[in-house]
């Protein structure tokens, strides 16, 4: 399966979700390749302070930020079990390629209605590449959440109805995120376990279940 984050407003934690994701299905013994379609190379930069920290690989990194990635993520996909895509910021040519060549999109936004407002020119993208690709399923992912707050109740309402719609997990505003990425860590490899370990892995569980991503896998 190949699976992308996508979002035209920054600070929404997509490479954040890519990477825990992509960790998690390794975790569970699956083959698993990144590709940073963001020319800012968060990903490479995280896998960087990894080599740095003398920790072993869990799962390739690759620097794709170009609009061949709807050509090349699925020959890579060959190889392996999952491909995940760290999407750019505001490159429709990046995303435009993105989006041809994923299964399934991810939206990651924050429990904002600001959030919720900016993703209309997203969403036209998805439509857009639906002509190529009538497969193609997108989710709303509700990240960096602060628990148990009446907005992220009534966003989380508003996306349950919208289209399309949000998974049911969502991701909190943890430090934990930031400690581990600090070290080229996961949440997964921190010493003590943590409510953002629970949520990545039930993140992961959420998108196996998905009917169309798993049979176009």
């Amino acid at each position: 399966m190949i699976v992308a984050f996508l979002n035209q407003k920054g600070g929404v934690g997509k490479t954040t979700l890519a990477l825990n994701l992509a960790g998690e299905w390794d975790r569970r013994g699956s083959r698993v390749i990144l590709i940073d379609a963001d020319p800012q190379g968060s990903a490479p930069d995280w896998s960087e302070q990894r080599d740095r920290e003398g920790l072993p690989r869990r799962f390739g990194v690759v620097g794709l930020a170009r609009d061949t990635v709807y050509r090349e993520a699925p020959e890579l996909a060959q190889h392996v079990d999952h491909v995940v895509i760290d999407g750019p910021l505001r490159v429709p040519g990046l995303m435009r390629s993105a989006l041809l060549a994923t299964d399934l999109v991810l939206i990651s936004v924050q429990a904002s209605p600001f959030d919720g407002w900016a993703s209309a020119e997203i969403l036209a993208l998805v439509a857009e590449a639906r002509i190529y690709r009538p497969g193609l399923i997108s989710r709303f992912v509700l990240n960096r959440c602060a628990t148990r707050t009446v907005l992220e109740r009534e966003t989380a309402e508003t996306f349950a109805d919208h289209d399309p719609p949000a998974l049911t997990t969502t991701i909190g505003q943890r430090i934990a995120f930031a400690s581990a990425a600090q070290t080229g860590r996961l949440v997964g490899e921190l010493k003590a376990a943590t409510p953002a370990t629970d949520e990545i892995a039930a993140l992961a569980s959420e998108i196996d279940r998905l009917p169309n991503a798993r049979a176009s896998s």
